[in-house]
């Protein structure tokens, strides 16, 4: 089977990237209170619209008060999210410069262990990753894990994240023995701070069933599907994008297994959806 990656988790990641900067934000001005209305806000956007584009999530909880935090550390955050724009565009080259200016700029303000500098790292990572330049991702995953984890814990859910991140990392490279473990990892430490049924949970069930189902091990991967499907259905709703991209990761197992019928069926349904929406092309950009 293909690798193909679906990136289910991008909205989960938003959520981590906002509560970040936030806490950058906090470590200068300790406003707990704005603090938290932000993460109120950021989460009632995600549940509310989970495929919106990534910038658009956040970007109003974070400018909405231009006083909150050092001027380096607002410097930073802008050139964080131009960053992002321009990655989503493909325009890699601008995307890793005003990455690096950022993190620069973080390191020197919050210090090399801060876990908004970790964060950073993970998205110019994720440059690196879609470039195929999988050495310099691993390596800037990795860093970023350490960063994470000792500023925040072995259990928090931004390392979640990062595991996800790295993951995905050794499975571009074929490395799927690597990749399990790390999976599950994330896949448990995110569960215990969301619960079973959030859309994160769903990216990474849908990523484990890609292994397993590689691995040959297909009774379990279509037990993994059926659950992230579950998931999806509930949170985002069946006729969404990313549920469209669940059937048709489910049809393919089945297709592959001889069960044409039972294919056919999800894939009708899949392309049901994504017609709702707007076109199998365009239908979900983020989960390609």
């Amino acid at each position: 089977m293909k690798f193909k990656s679906k990136r289910f988790l991008e909205p989960f990641v938003v959520l981590t990237l906002a509560l970040l900067w936030r806490d950058a934000a906090a470590t200068v001005d300790r406003k707990p209170q704005r603090i938290a209305d932000a993460r109120q806000w950021v989460a009632h956007e995600i549940r509310r619209q989970p495929r919106a584009p990534l910038v658009g999530l956040y970007l109003a909880a974070l400018d909405s008060d231009r006083e909150f935090g050092s001027q380096n550390t607002l410097d930073a955050r802008r050139l964080n999210n131009l960053a992002l724009e321009y990655h989503a565009e493909g325009r890699y080259a601008e995307a890793e410069s005003l990455y690096k200016r950022g993190l620069l700029l973080l390191e020197q303000t919050l210090g090399p262990d801060h876990p908004a500098l970790g964060a950073a790292i993970g998205n110019l990572a994720a440059v690196y990753q879609d470039q195929a330049r999988y050495a310099e991702a691993e390596r800037l995953c990795q860093r970023s894990l350490v960063i994470l984890e000792k500023a925040l814990g072995p259990d928090h859910p931004q390392l979640a994240v990062a595991l996800h991140n790295l993951a995905l990392v050794y499975e571009h490279q074929g490395r799927d023995s690597e990749a399990e473990p790390v999976y599950r990892r994330s896949l448990a430490i995110l569960g215990k701070a969301v619960g079973s049924q959030h859309f994160g949970v769903a990216s990474i069930l849908n990523n484990l069933a890609r292994l397993a189902a590689r691995m040959g091990r297909e009774v379990e991967a279509e037990e993994l599907y059926l659950r992230s499907l579950a998931i999806l259905e509930k949170t985002v709703g069946p006729d969404h994008p990313a549920t469209a991209e669940s059937l048709r990761n489910l049809a393919t197992l089945y297709q592959e297994q001889g069960r044409a019928a039972e294919a056919q069926a999800l894939r009708k349904r899949s392309e049901a959806v994504r017609a709702t929406v707007g076109g199998a092309s365009n239908a979900c950009d983020g989960c390609r």
